[in-house]
């Protein structure tokens, strides 16, 4: 049996806070980590790939797997988008020995931590204002003023959850940031 079995970091923010970035960094700085696919009903960006970035399935599928309980949390994080993550992707990684990560949104974080209360533990990351994430946001050029403006709205909202997660970071300095998520994750790993 995997030494990580039912344990899992779990990265959360609000979209644009950063935390693709940071767990990219910790894959890079962890070879024990490894990090656990969503699913997802969205299409695919540009640079994305399927298997890869996410799973990429058909929202019939996604509705399908719920009714067999096959998520460990899902959400319609916006409109018409769902998002989830695997039981069976959590097995996968348990089965290689490596301890997953999971790159997640802030309510499905809270679902995780609820059913693994003793096995996971969470960073949320926090934007430095609501006025920077907008900046961040604008910057990937992938959102319509419509999207944009959802996303910020979702954003204010999910940053009222932080006091939900044991680690609190603020990504104001990046290099900072991480340096603080790899002090966290070696102390997860050591224990």
């Amino acid at each position: 049996m995997s030494k990580f079995f039912h344990k899992s970091i779990i990265v959360t923010a609000p979209s644009g806070a950063g935390k693709t970035s940071i767990t990219r960094y910790l894959m890079h700085a962890f070879p024990e980590l490894a990090f656990s696919v969503s699913a997802t009903t969205r299409e695919p960006r540009a640079n994305e790939k399927n298997n890869v970035d996410y799973y990429f399935i058909s929202l019939d599928e996604f509705k399908e797997k719920i009714q067999k309980k096959e998520f460990i949390e899902w959400e319609m994080v916006y409109e018409g988008k769902y998002y989830g993550t695997l039981k069976q992707e959590l097995e996968r990684i348990w089965a290689i020995d490596k301890l997953p990560v999971l790159d997640i949104d802030v309510q499905g974080a809270i679902h995780v931590q609820q059913q693994y209360p003793l096995t996971t533990i969470s960073i949320f990351i926090q934007p430095p204002s609501i006025d920077e994430l907008k900046k961040r946001l604008e910057g990937r050029g992938s959102e319509t003023a419509k999207s944009l403006q959802a996303r910020i709205n979702k954003a204010a909202y999910e940053l009222s959850f932080h006091h939900y997660f044991e680690n609190v970071i603020v990504n104001n300095d990046f290099d900072a940031a991480c340096a603080e998520a790899k002090k966290i994750v070696q102390q997860f790993i050591d224990s």
